[in-house]
């Protein structure tokens, strides 16, 4: 059986199969650092902030 060549194979977009692997990489690597960057401060869900503005309310009355 051959080798299949990477750089040969031709995928969507006319990219080879080389190419789209590195842009998968480039993407992957830049999501990490974007989800470890906005990780840093945990966000309170909405239920939470609902909760405590009515808590909030009920002591300030």
């Amino acid at each position: 059986m051959e080798e299949l060549d990477p750089d040969k194979l031709k995928g969507p977009g006319g990219l080879t199969l080389r190419q789209i692997h590195q842009q998968v990489k480039l993407s992957t690597a830049r999501d990490d650092v974007d989800r470890t960057q906005n990780s840093s401060a945990p966000t309170v869900g909405w239920w939470r902030r609902f909760v405590r503005s009515i808590r909030n309310t009920k002591v300030k009355s």
